[in-house]
């Protein structure tokens, strides 16, 4: 190493600063890049590459083996955290818990995912749901994920009821009477849509030429009318008026349908930033 490399390098240390890997050739200070590695660095580095965000939430609502293959590896992924869409938040405990998956939310909690107050009422923790509630009175009305109330998350934790202890049990009813009492924990009251009004919203509406600019309306498992992208799932839809819904339990995602005649025309998608219409081409 020359005398001008050598106090450059001293001086970094004293500074506090790391020195870069270098290699010395022919008393020269070089820094060749390193192809192999270059080609091994993922995409997303140094974040976690978002599919596998939204593989370990998706997975934490029915996937007990999956979930464990993901994050025993990376224990990290415990605290997972997913928007689905329009601000629809969801963590993979918070999956759990709102399909009652007992087993997924205290194995993620062993991991160092952090339970929500609807992970407590799922579990049926009656002393913890009660004593927040007298903590902060009115957060019983927050709902979760998709809009799902905590006395639904509650009623969810009776799943794995075959599983649970007698005390376990005797715990969760506890918490259901508790909730249900209150009069408020099951969350917004909204229209209801029958089976032959559901019938005319169904299909696919299209914004724009490519394959993807749309979104098909369709039922989901809680038999709801849902939105989505084209032929995929989709988040619930709450009536709130004539021909007038919110997306997944967000107010500030108002969408309307154009109806003409009792037959669909069109659809208009409005959030704080954004209106869209799409007509309805199947």
């Amino acid at each position: 190493m020359n005398r001008r490399a050598a106090l450059k390098n001293y001086s970094l240390v004293m500074l506090g600063l790391s020195v870069p890997r270098l290699t010395f050739a022919k008393n020269e200070l070089t820094w060749p890049p390193n192809q192999l590695v270059k080609e091994k660095i993922p995409e997303h580095f140094p974040n976690i590459d978002p599919k596998v965000i939204a593989e370990v939430v998706g997975k934490s609502h029915f996937d007990l083996e999956r979930v464990k293959k993901l994050v025993d590896k990376r224990p990290e992924l415990s605290r997972s955290v997913w928007e689905w869409r329009f601000g629809d938040f969801e963590s993979a405990i918070g999956a759990a818990s709102h399909v009652g998956r007992r087993d997924i939310a205290l194995y993620l909690i062993s991991k160092g995912a952090r339970p929500t107050l609807f992970t407590f009422a799922m579990l049926g923790y009656f002393n913890v749901v009660k004593s927040t509630i007298e903590a902060i009175p009115g957060i019983e009305e927050i709902t979760g994920p998709h809009g799902i109330s905590l006395l639904d998350h509650a009623y969810a934790g009776q799943r794995m009821k075959d599983s649970m202890s007698g005390i376990e049990i005797e715990k969760l009813e506890q918490t259901i009477a508790y909730l249900t009492k209150l009069g408020n924990a099951g969350g917004e009251k909204y229209l209801d849509v029958s089976s032959e009004e559901q019938e005319k919203y169904l299909g696919n509406y299209k914004y724009g030429e490519k394959e993807k600019d749309g979104f098909t309306i369709n039922i989901n498992m809680r038999k709801l009318l849902s939105l989505g992208p084209i032929g995929e799932f989709g988040g619930a839809l709450y009536k709130t008026g004539e021909n007038h819904f919110i997306y997944n339990g967000a107010p500030s995602v108002q969408v309307s349908f154009d109806i003409r005649d009792n037959k669909v025309y069109s659809m208009k998608i409005k959030d704080p930033d954004l209106t869209i219409v799409a007509k309805k081409v199947s």
